[in-house]
């Protein structure tokens, strides 16, 4: 394969025919589903990836026009096992295109990619924050090879936290087993929850609104059974703001930030019961954020930038769906007090 930084492949998209990548045989009957997969479908690509330790594909976004891709991180380094391999995307049209790995943010499973071309369409990204569940939503990409396949569904869950272990298929208490194919060390992240059908290969693409707008990025599935099964209904997509500030930060850095709140956590387990309800303060590191704003050991942080924490893991995504340094507030119980804290997040990096 050629080097995909060639100026042999820097081309004009507008060159090339541009026939709709969502057929619509009687324009009389459309629905919403149709008007939004047609409007997101031009700026969702296949991606292929091969490398001496084997070979994969998933899907991805179009960030720029000059060709930025959002997609997972364990699309492009084959679940942890490289960070050289060759990867070409294949756009709307079939239009096949090397590209090159800018960068990929292993703590929340995201990593841009760049092809050099021009005029290409691009996706316009939503508010997860305004989200509601009962929302519309299409998933759109590429399940097993599959491509520009749309499915339909709503939001179920929002701030839902789901923990990505280091095999391919991890297990949580009630049985439910996410897949992402990840091969890195275990990452909590905050997610959306869609029964729109979600299975390998959707990794890395779209989660759009009613109106074609990304809402999510598909990233996991959760199997009743073992091993790579299909959607059960159960799927989760990283939230469109969360997605965005870390592409931006890969394009522009190279790499993404996170934030740090300097506190061992673990679940406040209730008596005799198996519920968590807030992060139970360890102990706090000297000169961390959380000593700087007062938290102490024995709180409870039962809030973080209005969402409620029910777990450790809950804690941990929020914090590092954040960038380091950012302003952030949370409420802890201390005895049977609750108080209010304004802290500034320490950078995650620190930690080595």
């Amino acid at each position: 394969m050629e080097s995909s930084g060639s100026s042999a492949f820097t081309l004009s998209y507008m060159n090339f025919a541009q026939p709709a990548p969502v057929v619509v045989n009687n324009s009389q009957s459309v629905n919403w589903v149709t008007g939004a997969a047609a409007e997101a479908s031009p700026a969702v690509v296949t991606l292929s990836v091969v490398s001496s330790n084997g070979s994969g594909s998933g899907s991805g976004v179009l960030l720029t026009e000059d060709g930025y891709i959002l997609t997972n991180a364990h699309v492009v380094t084959l679940g942890g096992r490289t960070e050289t391999a060759a990867l070409s995307v294949r756009l709307w049209d079939g239009l096949v295109v090397p590209a090159e790995l800018v960068g990929f943010d292993s703590i929340y499973d995201l990593a841009v990619i760049k092809v050099e071309m021009e005029g290409l369409k691009t996706i316009k990204f939503a508010d997860s924050a305004n989200l509601n569940v009962g929302e519309n939503v299409v998933a759109i990409g590429a399940p097993l090879g599959l491509t520009s396949t749309v499915t339909e569904g709503i939001v179920s869950a929002l701030n839902r936290t789901i923990q990505v272990a280091s095999s391919e298929v991890s297990e949580d208490s009630n049985g439910l087993q996410f897949w992402t194919g990840s091969g890195a060390a275990p990452i909590s992240i905050q997610v959306i929850q869609t029964d729109a059908a979600i299975n390998p290969g959707n990794s890395g693409g779209a989660l759009v609104n009613e109106y074609g707008e990304l809402v999510g990025i598909n990233v996991a599935i959760a199997t009743a059974g073992n091993g790579e099964a299909g959607s059960i209904g159960v799927g989760f997509a990283i939230p469109s703001n969360t997605a965005n500030r870390i592409a931006n930060e890969i394009i522009e850095l190279g790499y993404a930030t996170h934030g740090l709140l300097g506190a061992l956590v673990r679940d406040n387990i209730q008596e005799n019961s198996s519920f968590s309800t807030g992060a139970y303060v360890e102990r706090v590191t000297e000169q961390g954020a959380a000593e700087l704003a007062g938290i102490r050991s024995g709180d409870v942080v039962i809030s973080f930038q209005g969402q409620r924490v029910n777990s450790s893991a809950d804690l941990t995504a929020l914090v590092r769906a954040e960038a380091a340094g950012a302003e952030v507030r949370l409420e802890v119980l201390r005895g049977t007090n609750k108080i209010g804290f304004d802290l500034t997040l320490g950078d995650a990096s620190d930690l080595g």
